[in-house]
């Protein structure tokens, strides 16, 4: 599949998205920052800036799928253009291509669900108030708008810590946080997002972990349509001794 990557340059782009996708698909790379130069030798890669749709929709012409992992986090201008903006300029190149799967990301928006376990990505989001976590909320009604008005196909997965456990220091038993995921099963998901066969909806919202012990957060319905299996066990980060 040929497909354009949107911010990937960046800190989730270059470590998951981009080496769970080239072994199985043509990639576009575009981001305002240059890349690695051992990625550019591998792959096409165009200076795109998100918030301009001109820009976007240029580099969209020809793919047949569209990943977008752009995002601002802590300023307000930046934000609003890139995270809400940027989505609104992907999803229009995506309709005027003729591309039906996108994949978008996002932050965890169920924040408030503090005592429940086995929560569904279905349930009811709550964003919280700050600007990151609002900005890419408002991003994902957009992207279900655009899927349902245009018949697309939209994939939103949702992503919170990312752990290397190859180089990670911390000591066994010392981060309890409920919602991490290692970069080789990220990149993973967004394989799987790209090949799932067709959704039951326009736009599917997943909550992308590896496996933890605690079972707060519910990956049933990413292993059932997108046939995700996370790889790697963080179990070491929960438990204070090895299990013989």
């Amino acid at each position: 599949m040929k497909v354009l990557v949107l911010g990937s340059a960046g800190l989730v782009g270059v470590p998951a998205v981009i080496p769970g996708l080239e072994p199985y698909h043509q990639l576009r790379l575009a981001d305002l920052k240059p890349h690695p130069p051992e990625i550019e030798a591998r792959h096409e890669t165009w200076v795109v800036d998100v918030s301009c749709p001109e820009q976007v929709e240029a580099a969209a012409a020809g793919m047949e799928a569209i990943v977008n992992c752009t995002v601002v986090r802590d300023h307000p201008v930046h934000a609003f253009d890139v995270n809400i903006r940027g989505a609104f300029n992907v999803m229009r190149a995506a309709v005027r291509h003729g591309i039906k799967r996108v994949v978008h990301t996002g932050p965890q928006v169920n924040y408030a669900y503090r005592d429940d376990f086995d929560l569904s990505p279905d349930a009811p989001p709550r964003p919280g108030v700050g600007l990151y976590s609002l900005t890419k909320y408002v991003a994902l009604e957009l992207c279900r708008t655009f899927a349902e008005a245009h018949g697309l196909e939209v994939v939103c997965l949702l992503f919170s810590t990312f752990v290397d456990p190859a180089t990670d220091s911390r000591p066994r038993g010392q981060d309890t946080y409920p919602f991490q995921v290692t970069w080789r099963d990220a990149g993973q998901a967004f394989h799987r997002a790209l090949v799932a066969e067709k959704l039951p909806s326009p736009f599917e919202v997943f909550n992308i972990l590896s496996d933890l012990p605690h079972g707060r957060f519910s990956l049933s319905k990413a292993r059932h349509l997108l046939g995700y299996e996370p790889q790697d066990d963080l179990a070491w980060l929960w438990t204070q001794q090895e299990v013989p």
